[in-house]
């Protein structure tokens, strides 16, 4: 904060000022939505956009990203917690464990940003993150048709075979029991999803009406809430968000445990809910500074996201980040600072202390159709395409990530896809790539002559380029390839009126031998 907050200006409050409602707006439904996912009361998802915020604006390098929290984490921490101890079973037990493994989540990122190991983060690859989040998108479509269809009892556990066993067994529950309700809730539910993918479209023809699709969530609840209210929703037993507690968070430091029958339970879900937030948060933040020709410090958003992450979990919050979707809308309506982040929780501040009330009548059905269209985004089909044509490998980690994600468990696809990952880096080192140089006439460039055809080579002298650094995995490999290149090359010297080759040229990870 001391970097600009000394230059801050009223021209750059006021268009903070513009884009922190903006993204407060935003934030209200999408951090009740996260909270439900997350197993928690809804009034702990704000919690989670009002502390947050104000210490990422002290700490924080970037001032494009907004704070807040994620489906992919919230589901994430629900499946590994859920596993431990029941949300509906033992509900108090289940807040204090998903508030201490935040704790532990802040702990590991700041430990990596103080020692500078963010590339441990790196892990995390494209195509692991891009096949988690397709998973856990599905996973979380499939339990949002509990709220669509008005659905009073459904699984907890986060992976397909459960969710569709479910869904099929308590689909008798909506076809015979609360026939009225469950209908009238299905129908809401439709009118909902249209409105939103009606917002989605016309933000797609006329990019200049992306307001639209921003403001289209908060518009679902006013008028969802306010129609139910004069309807009388309790009458027809469609399910509410219910009354919010007034006040600002209390502190829940208290409420952490340690004791030794959940602490390896805490840690894990600390370790690796934190690892995938960073991998977001500080991939959010260098994507938007490069838009501007700006510079994100990753070590110091690991401390920043550790420091509020930390400073969250005494005070009745849990993990947070920097969303895409949030900070998407951040940048696009021209936030300057950190500031925006400020107005937010301000914003924030104000529906605790006064606006609370007023989200009684919130439906359940509304929150459940915003998931379902802001977790439909997460599933990057054309990029898994082009990663198909780019990268058989990579393809094959994305899509083991996701069936392992659907199909098993989140943190076992997860496990398994960065496994993968680590090998294909252990391959590609191992055995590294080695291509036959040519020369460009009149320069000094040389490229891969089967890619340049045009490149032209001398003759008495072989010019290799080896992909990687020399060393003991690689030596015996590399003896091997050189040696079949060199035979090669002896055949054309031979054939071509020489008697020797006189020359032999290695580029080897960027040192010329």
């Amino acid at each position: 904060m001391l970097k600009w907050l000394p230059k801050y200006t009223l021209t750059k409050f006021q268009d903070d000022l513009v884009a922190g409602i903006t993204i407060a707006s935003v934030t209200i439904p999408q951090s009740i939505c996260h909270a439900r996912l997350t197993h928690l009361p809804p009034i702990i998802g704000l919690y989670s956009c009002f502390v947050p915020p104000l210490i990422y604006s002290i700490f924080g390098s970037s001032k494009n990203v907004a704070i807040g929290t994620v489906a992919s984490a919230s589901i994430l921490s629900a499946s590994i917690i859920g596993d431990e101890v029941s949300p509906i079973e033992n509900p108090d037990l289940y807040l204090c464990l998903v508030f201490t493994s935040t704790f532990f989540a802040g702990i590991f990122q700041t430990m990596i940003g103080i020692f500078r190991l963010g590339i441990l983060v790196d892990f995390l690859s494209k195509p692991t993150i891009l096949g988690f989040m397709s998973g856990t998108a599905t996973i979380i479509i499939l339990q949002q048709c509990k709220g669509i269809l008005g659905l009073t009892h459904f699984t907890i556990e986060a992976d397909a075979v459960y969710v569709v066993h479910s869904l099929y067994h308590h689909l008798q529950e909506f076809l015979t029991m609360h026939v009225q309700s469950s209908w009238e809730t299905l129908l809401i539910g439709l009118v909902f999803v249209c409105f939103l993918l009606l917002a989605k479209y016309i933000k797609h023809k006329k990019p200049k009406l992306f307001w639209l699709s921003a403001m289209a969530a908060p518009l679902v609840m006013i008028f969802g809430g306010l129609f139910l209210y004069l309807i009388h929703a309790e009458d027809h037993g469609i399910p509410t968000v219910g009354p919010l507690k007034k006040g600002l968070n209390p502190l829940s430091i208290g409420h952490l445990t340690f004791n030794n029958q959940h602490l390896r339970t805490v840690i894990k879900a600390g370790i690796v809910t934190g690892s995938l937030d960073l991998a977001e948060g500080i991939a959010v933040g260098r994507s938007l500074a490069l838009m501007n020709n700006d510079h994100v410090d990753g070590n110091k958003e690991m401390i920043a996201f550790g420091m509020m992450n930390i400073v969250g979990s005494f005070t009745s919050c849990y993990l947070t980040t920097a969303p895409f979707s949030k900070s998407a809308v951040n940048y696009d309506y021209g936030c300057k600072t950190a500031m925006s982040n400020v107005v937010m929780a301000t914003c924030i501040m104000l529906v605790f202390l006064f606006l609370g009330p007023f989200f009684r009548y919130t439906p359940l059905v509304s929150l459940a159709s915003m998931i379902l269209l802001s977790t439909g985004s997460l599933i990057k089909l054309k990029e898994i395409k082009e990663l198909f044509k780019i990268d058989k490998f990579d393809f094959c980690i994305c899509i083991i990530s996701f069936l392992g994600v659907v199909f098993l468990s989140m943190d076992i696809g997860l496990l398994i896809s960065v496994s993968i990952s680590v090998i294909k880096i252990l391959l590609n080192a191992a055995r590294p790539k080695t291509y036959k140089l040519g020369n460009f006439e009149n320069t000094t460039m040389y490229q891969d002559v089967e890619q340049y055809p045009s490149s032209s080579t001398f003759s008495g002298i072989l010019v290799l380029r080896i992909c990687a650094p020399l060393f003991f995995a690689n030596a015996g490999y590399l003896r091997e390839k050189i040696k079949r290149w060199v035979e090669s090359e002896l055949d054309l010297v031979t054939s071509s009126g020489c008697q020797n080759l006189e020359y032999i040229i290695l580029d080897v990870g960027g040192s010329r031998f």
